[in-house]
């Protein structure tokens, strides 16, 4: 095991090298300034196609706005916000959210763009059913030099759409919450009963398809953001004198990264505060995936014939999940002071803060938040790995991937946290190669769709 977790660890550190970087956070303020800042310029208007305001239930594709960003969000919002940014914060401190916040911020425009690509260029699959992604508007969009790119994307995404982290942390919840402090002892069985019963509420949903799975999350997505919210405020309340000192100390860390092992990452190109900003934009990349292309499957499903609008609302994505949720969970963890006082890291480190506010009854509180972001997680993922099988070797074929996907499942609930987070932060970053190059080769006709649409919008 030991073994794996180094060969997960290479690879990672492999994939996750400068080029990337540029290509994720230089690529995205590129699309920002050719888009002249226009998703901030047209939130309140993206508010508004989220609400329903233009809705047509006679537009191409197979949901609404509203369920197409919350079946993305519940793949984005789950253990990315609990288990990375604490994972974030043991390792880096304070300071790695600040560089989160700059990745969700510059992947507000990336999302913008990928999901209005998304619905430009639609393809047909093997069924002739319309379909959205990366792979398809690389395909479409490009000529047939570029379709590689749309075949890495898949291949990798099959991959990245392995739900290895929410079991993993879901499990170590379960163990850490429920079973160890009421006298059970914890072993390989304990673990592969609990990834059985997952087994089995993810194979009830995921073989519904689609619709089954966007109606779930459209009810279950904003319940548990709400919860979330609700708990951490009373986290904050209760240790409201340390708020400002902490928000601060966000801003001054991530120049200083007084908190990082300096001893694990003195070799790191650019020092220790280029190691502390590859945390924050790997840990923001892992949190609301801007530029890794698993959401503009989601967007690109939606009844909308304006990829405009579609961009528009997937640019919520990031300001939701990273900004609101990540925020909150960081807080939490900082002022209550856990992230000094224990050893624990991901979804540990969390549970260890709630219990410290709320003393005998905080951590189960989390384990019903952390439940339903495993849960909802589940279901989204199964969806994306189909779809990059589908394009692969026909959609006929795609409900093979549904037994891979299940075999993960056990798979991860034996497999240490180290190693699957490591996994798939390298399958993340290979997957962000296609979906970004493509993505800056189309942008000037995404622009040209803005200007088309802003003038649809003046004459309606």
């Amino acid at each position: 095991m030991e073994q794996l977790n180094l060969l997960s660890e290479k690879f990672s550190s492999l994939a996750w090298g400068i080029p990337l970087i540029v290509l994720l956070i230089g690529g995205g303020l590129y699309l920002l300034l050719i888009s002249r800042f226009l998703p901030f310029r047209f939130f309140g208007h993206a508010i508004q196609v989220l609400r329903g305001l233009y809705d047509d239930p006679n537009d191409p594709g197979e949901i609404s706005h509203f369920k197409a960003l919350t079946t993305a969000l519940s793949s984005t919002i789950g253990m990315g916000n609990i288990a990375g940014v604490a994972l974030a914060i043991s390792v880096g401190g304070p300071g790695a959210m600040f560089w989160m916040w700059i990745s969700a911020i510059v992947g507000m425009s990336t999302k913008f763009f990928t999901s209005t690509l998304a619905i430009m260029y639609r393809g047909k699959d093997s069924n002739g059913d319309l379909q959205g992604g990366p792979m398809y508007f690389i395909r479409e969009g490009l000529v047939k030099n570029w379709k590689f790119l749309a075949i890495m994307f898949s291949v990798f995404g099959m991959l990245g759409a392995l739900p290895v982290v929410n079991v993993n942390q879901l499990k170590q919840a379960i163990n850490d919450i429920i079973l160890i402090p009421n006298g059970v002892e914890v072993s390989t069985s304990t673990n592969l009963i609990i990834a059985g019963v997952l087994v089995i509420i993810t194979s009830i949903v995921i073989l519904g398809g689609l619709k089954r799975i966007s109606n779930i999350a459209s009810k279950l997505v904003p319940s548990m953001v709400i919860l979330y919210f609700i708990l951490v405020l009373i986290i904050l309340a209760l240790n409201y004198t340390e708020v400002p000192k902490y928000f601060l100390m966000i801003f001054t860390d991530a120049f200083e990264a007084n908190s990082l092992d300096t001893e694990s990452h003195k070799d790191v190109i650019g020092g220790v505060l280029g190691a502390l900003i590859l945390l924050g934009i790997k840990r923001g990349a892992f949190s609301n995936e801007a530029g890794i292309g698993t959401a503009p499957m989601a967007h690109g499903a939606a009844k909308t014939n304006e990829p405009v609008r579609e961009g528009l609302v997937a640019m919520l994505g990031p300001v939701i999940d990273t900004l609101i949720v990540c925020t909150l969970t960081a807080m939490a963890i900082l002022v209550t002071g856990v992230w000094e006082t224990t050893s624990g890291n991901g979804v540990t480190l969390t549970a260890s803060a709630f219990q410290d506010a709320m003393p005998g009854y905080g951590q189960y509180l989390l384990m019903i938040c952390v439940f339903i972001f495993s849960i909802s997680s589940l279901f989204s993922y199964a969806y994306y790995g189909t779809k990059c099988m589908s394009f692969l070797i026909g959609a006929d074929k795609k409900h093979y991937y549904n037994y891979i996907y299940i075999l993960s499942i056990v798979l991860a609930a034996t497999v240490p946290f180290n190693t699957v987070i490591n996994f798939i932060d390298g399958i993340f970053a290979f997957m962000a190669i296609p979906t970004m190059l493509a993505t800056i080769l189309l942008a000037p006709r995404v622009v040209k769709e803005i200007k088309a649409y802003r003038t649809r919008l003046k004459n309606t």
